[in-house]
């Protein structure tokens, strides 16, 4: 039997915030899912996590993921904007 996996979008409400950097937006964690992401890699250092655990990690890592490509794109296309 497959576990089910967590949506990334489950984070979204709480864990989401909009920070205006150089005349951009991008989106960052705030500071308490941030927080989150951190104890539970720390765990996964340490062999530690729960199988729920597991899963809820590897959500907010791909929603890190998915922020950071937006991000990134932003940011790109504003370089090449201002080129």
């Amino acid at each position: 039997m497959t576990a089910i996996g967590i949506k990334p979008s489950t984070f979204l409400h709480q864990g989401l915030r909009l920070e205006r950097t150089n005349n951009l937006t991008l989106f960052k964690f705030t500071d308490e899912l941030g927080e989150r992401m951190q104890t539970l890699l720390d765990k996964k250092k340490d062999d530690q996590l729960t199988p729920d655990e597991t899963l809820e990690l590897e959500a907010i890592g791909e929603l890190d993921d998915i922020f950071s490509y937006i991000n990134a794109v932003m940011m790109a296309e504003a370089a090449n904007a201002h080129s």
